[in-house]
C-alpha cells in the first residue's frame, strides 16, 4: 500500500498527527489523492502523495526569492504554524483576518507584492486567493479532501483543519525548504525545532 521506505518521515508520524484524515465529503478533484473511504465516512489521503508533494513544493518555493513569498492563514490552527514557517524560510506572513486589499490596492498599509501566495485552506482564506487570482501570482494549497482546486496552481493534500496535523505540515515543509537550500539537516532541524511548540495554540 504504501512505500515507507522512502517517506521524509515514518508513516505512523503522518497518521498520529492525522495529516492523512480528510473530510466526510471529497471534491471530484480531490480523488486522486484519495487512498480510501474509512468506515465512518472520512476519507483518507494518500501519504505518499502527500509526502511527495511537500518534497516538490520546497524545490517550487526556492525558486522564489523567500522575501517574495505570502503565507496566508484564516484558520486559527494554522496561524502559529504558519507564522513559523515564514519566520524560518523568511517569507511574509498574513495570519488571521487578511485585509481585503492587501494585494490589490497599493494605498493600504498592508498592501504587498508578493511573487507566489501559500494558501492553508483555500476555502477559509478565498478573500486573499481571489486578489491572488486577479494579480496573475501562482498559488500553493494545502488542500483537503473538499477543497475545490480551480485556482490553485500547486496542491499540497493534507488534513488543513487540524492542530496537529497543520503544524507537522508546515514543520516538515519549512525543514525541506532549508534542505534544500543547504541550510540544515533532518538532525539540527529536529534539535532546534520541537513540533510540539508549532502545534501550540498560544
Amino acid at each position: 500500500m504504501s512505500d515507507e521506505s522512502n517517506l521524509l518521515l515514518p508513516f505512523e508520524s503522518y497518521e498520529e498527527n492525522a495529516v492523512n484524515i480528510g473530510t466526510q465529503q471529497k471534491s471530484a478533484d480531490m480523488a486522486r489523492f484519495i487512498e480510501r473511504v474509512r468506515e465512518d465516512g472520512l476519507y483518507l489521503l494518500n501519504v505518499n502523495m502527500t509526502d511527495s508533494r511537500i518534497r516538490s513544493i520546497a524545490q517550487f518555493l526556492n525558486k522564489y526569492d523567500a522575501g517574495r513569498i505570502m503565507v496566508v492563514s484564516a484558520r486559527q490552527y494554522g496561524q502559529r504554524p504558519a507564522r513559523l514557517f515564514s519566520e524560518a524560510i523568511g517569507a511574509n506572513a498574513a495570519v488571521g483576518r487578511f485585509i481585503p486589499g492587501s494585494l490589490t490596492n497599493p494605498v493600504l498599509r498592508s498592501y504587498v507584492e508578493p511573487d507566489v501566495l501559500f494558501v492553508t485552506d483555500p476555502a477559509a482564506d478565498q478573500q486573499a486567493l481571489r486578489e491572488a487570482v486577479n494579480s496573475g501570482l501562482p498559488i500553493v494549497g494545502i488542500v483537503d479532501a473538499n477543497n475545490n482546486l480551480r485556482n490553485v496552481d500547486v496542491a499540497l493534500p493534507a488534513n488543513n483543519k487540524g492542530r496537529r496535523s497543520l503544524a507537522l505540515i508546515y514543520w516538515l515543509l519549512a525543514r525541506e525548504v532549508l534542505k534544500v537550500r543547504g541550510e540544515t539537516t533532518d538532525e539540527d532541524w529536529a534539535a532546534s525545532q520541537d513540533l510540539e511548540d508549532w502545534q501550540s495554540t498560544f
